[in-house]
């Protein structure tokens, strides 16, 4: 009699990537009851002159325009979020992977508004912070061992200039569904993806608790 190998959980995400998940729908039934319905949430690029940037800069990635909007990201963030929970594990990770998604979003909303400077348009959304997550994600494709692949790695440059070609079309004719009564800021996409494509290598080394990573097969990736 032979023992039956153990059975893999058929969804087994990382808890605090389902978390995040599950935040963005949730947030936005919280900021559907707001007396301005999360107006004073959102980022406006003109604040950066003004002074007022604070707090939008950091809630705009918590609001949404609708339904549609806020769905579409809690599925990205789903897609793409526990490969990257996955690298940094335990508590410490799971603050470092929090605290990631933010920053993704926090650098996505401040490089549009420094393209946009004096615009008085309204920013907001998870999607920064979702482009970020799957910057970071691309990075681990294919990667059993949890290693990243270099950023001039063949496969990573062509996925994202893909994937930064669809989100630039979709940004200047506006085919996203559920945003017809809104620009899309697809700048801050492309901020928020490269930002997670550079910095989950560093990020990751200072969350994850690895001492070491081989780089041979894949010269240039970060130790992690």
């Amino acid at each position: 009699m032979t023992d039956a190998p153990p059975r893999e959980r058929l969804f087994n995400a990382p808890l605090v990537s389902i978390l995040v998940v599950i935040s963005i729908p949730a947030l936005f039934i919280v900021q559907r009851e707001l007396p301005d319905g999360g107006v004073s949430l959102a980022f406006r690029p003109a604040s950066l002159l003004d002074g007022q940037w604070w707090p939008g800069l950091l809630t705009a990635m918590f609001v949404h325009v609708g339904w549609t909007h806020a769905g579409m990201n809690a599925l990205g963030a789903l897609a793409f979020g526990p490969p990257v929970a996955r690298r940094m594990p335990d508590a410490a990770g799971a603050v470092g992977f929090l605290l990631f998604y933010m920053a993704c979003g926090v650098v996505a909303a401040l490089g549009w508004g420094l393209l946009h400077m004096e615009s008085q348009n309204l920013g907001a959304g998870a999607s920064g912070a979702v482009f970020g997550l799957t910057g970071a994600a691309i990075r681990l494709l294919g990667r059993r061992d949890g290693g990243l692949r270099s950023l001039t790695d063949r496969r990573v440059l062509t996925i994202s200039a893909v994937l930064m070609g669809m989100n630039v079309v979709v940004g200047l004719i506006g085919l996203m569904p559920g945003t017809a009564s809104a620009d899309i800021a697809w700048e801050a996409h492309a901020f928020g993806y490269l930002f997670g494509l550079v910095a989950i290598g560093p990020w990751s080394r200072m969350f994850s608790g690895r001492t070491g990573f081989d780089s041979k097969a894949d010269p240039g990736d970060p130790a992690g």
